[in-house]
């Protein structure tokens, strides 16, 4: 696929600027989703290949509409746009945090591809990708081996958005099938971004994950959907 159109949400800086760079070389005419103009025009001009600026807040309805509207022709959406705010567990955790950390990471994402799918039905072979997270998955959560299950439930708020991003995917890609929609969730890994101060002091490298992102975005007719899968391509348990 060297002559799709893609979305990627959260796209000025970390994974999602990655995702980007790497869909552009690869000929896709990339749009670059950012909440504030003048970030997303540095990217832009930092990613090169034919990206443009997409100026999207995925937590504003109005800002989604317009988006949406400014795209008249979509093959792929990444939703990558993502927070952490705190890193309580359950019984101390902050509502507010909670209400701010799902309308990203969550309500966000089913805003943004409800606003693009009727453009994306057009596609013959449309691709969303949500970018998820390994602490997302019970089966990991609940496994002592797991540094972050060790953690005593922390990231409460973070932890169980994306573990409902994940059901979204499958609902998602459960509804879409028969359109010939592929729907994936990545695990990106623990990458140097600036989502919390262990990821900001990680070695991990955003590039990495990208690839992983990117593979979801161009699969072919016989690719997978309503997977959970690793940046390495791996599966990972829901």
């Amino acid at each position: 696929m060297n002559d799709g159109i893609a979305v990627v949400t959260g796209a000025n800086k970390g994974i999602g600027k990655q995702i980007a760079r790497q869909l552009a070389a690869a000929g896709v005419t990339v749009y670059v989703g950012a909440r504030e103009a003048e970030r997303g025009r540095r990217a832009v001009d930092e990613i090169g290949g034919d990206a443009r600026l997409l100026v999207l807040d995925v937590t504003d309805a109005a800002s989604i509409a317009s988006a949406a509207q400014q795209v008249d022709a979509l093959d792929i959406l990444v939703n990558n746009a993502g927070v952490m705010v705190g890193d309580e567990p359950a019984p101390s955790a902050d509502l507010d945090n909670f209400r701010r950390t799902y309308e990203t990471n969550l309500f966000g994402v089913l805003a943004v591809t409800n606003a693009f799918l009727p453009t994306m039905r057009r596609s013959t072979r449309a691709r969303i990708v949500n970018v998820s997270s390994g602490t997302g998955s019970l089966t990991w959560s609940s496994d002592p081996e797991r540094e972050f299950a060790v953690a005593a439930g922390s990231a409460a708020a973070y932890r169980s958005s994306k573990t409902a991003l994940n059901a979204l995917t499958v609902f998602y890609a459960q509804a879409l099938a028969k359109d010939g929609f592929k729907v994936n969730a990545l695990a990106p890994g623990l990458r140097a971004t600036d989502l919390n101060a262990r990821a900001a002091a990680s070695d991990g490298d955003p590039a990495e994950a990208a690839a992983g992102a990117v593979r979801l975005a161009l699969l072919p007719e016989d690719g997978p959907t309503g997977q959970f899968i690793s940046w390495d391509g791996t599966p990972v348990p829901w």
